[in-house]
């Protein structure tokens, strides 16, 4: 089994929300809020699956962004999420 992975956003400290707009049935409220993770997601490919999750960032001991870092811990989460695949925690959808 092989674990890859997406980053599914650029982290640039911040994320933008939608929810519905409990006064104006249709329309939304969007919201930037400030945030420490990416959004990544896995993909197996036996079984085939993908697995979407929040990873938090790594920062510097300034508090920067280190992105070195954060791919290093995103590469540990992939070894988890094919631990739990293995092990039939993390399933394909029925």
């Amino acid at each position: 089994m092989a674990i890859t992975y997406k980053l599914d956003e650029t982290y640039t400290g911040k994320r933008k929300t939608s929810m519905p707009d409990p006064d104006n049935e249709g329309k939304t409220i969007d919201t930037t809020v400030d945030v420490t993770d990416v959004i990544v997601t896995f993909t197996s490919d036996s079984p085939a699956l993908t697995h979407t999750r929040n990873v938090n960032v790594v920062l510097d001991s300034d508090g920067k962004y280190d992105k070195a870092s954060t791919l290093a811990r995103i590469e540990e989460v992939a070894a988890g999420v094919a631990h739990k695949v293995a092990v039939g925690v993390i399933a394909p959808a029925e």
